[in-house]
């Protein structure tokens, strides 16, 4: 299966095929749907049949074992393998993903510390860092300096690398508690033009000015030096 989110961010609809249709989750032969992972939610869609019924996708997850992408539908209806239907993604839902996420790796650039968990809707993202000794966060700082990442408009562009490759640059690597696949050939990397480059599976805008104005929502508390940044989009 040809995972397109990756490839084609923007693309909004797809004609494909059913493969399985069961208890488990509906498979396509192709999807646009992001599988729940990496802090990202799990996309939502419709599917349309030849004779125009609809069926709704709340969630999209994998298959721990098969590694498959599994479309969870709203209904008991079971497509039969070989259906061809037209996926169309919640477009909205989705570029929200796309400009919070990207945020999220701006926020990485302008707090430069190792990155404990993360997790993010539609609506707001957050980011926990394990701040060094005598680090202090500033709301407003961050703030600004986020907003004028923004406003530069840098590109982002998808970049692939090797495990191996990825193993002599650990300083690649910001997430503290998720460890990239370094067992794989291929590991795909998200660049923002000049400030950023680090492995990432999520869906991102292809210029950061398409995050828009974003707001420091707050900053918690998560122990002795782990602080929890908010951020959401301000438009």
């Amino acid at each position: 299966m040809t995972e397109r989110f990756y490839q084609a961010p923007y693309q909004t609809r797809l004609a494909t095929r059913v493969l399985s249709h069961d208890d488990a989750g509906l498979t396509l032969e192709d999807t646009l749907c992001y599988p729940l992972g990496g802090g990202q939610p799990g996309d939502s869609a419709t599917l349309t049949l030849a004779d125009g019924a609809t069926l709704r996708i709340a969630d999209t997850r994998r298959d721990r074992e098969t590694r498959a992408i599994q479309h969870q539908t709203e209904s008991d209806v079971r497509l039969a393998p070989g259906t061809e239907v037209t996926l169309e993604l919640d477009w909205d839902r989705r570029y929200r993903h796309m400009r919070i996420h990207t945020c999220l790796h701006l926020l990485g650039v302008v707090i430069k510390a190792g990155v404990t968990g993360g997790n993010m809707t539609a609506e707001s993202g957050r980011l926990d860092f394990a701040l060094p000794e005598g680090m202090e966060l500033d709301k407003e700082h961050i703030e600004a300096e986020l907003n004028r990442l923004v406003a530069a408009d840098l590109p982002l562009a998808v970049k692939m690398t090797s495990g191996e490759a990825l193993k002599a640059q650990p300083e690649l690597i910001r997430t503290m508690s998720v460890t990239p696949p370094l067992h794989l050939p291929e590991i795909r990397l998200i660049e923002v033009e000049g400030v950023d480059l680090q492995p990432c599976g999520g869906t991102h805008v292809a210029r950061t000015g398409e995050v828009g104005r974003v707001r420091v929502k707050k900053i918690e508390s998560k122990g002795a030096r782990n602080k929890r940044v908010v951020v959401e989009l301000a438009e």
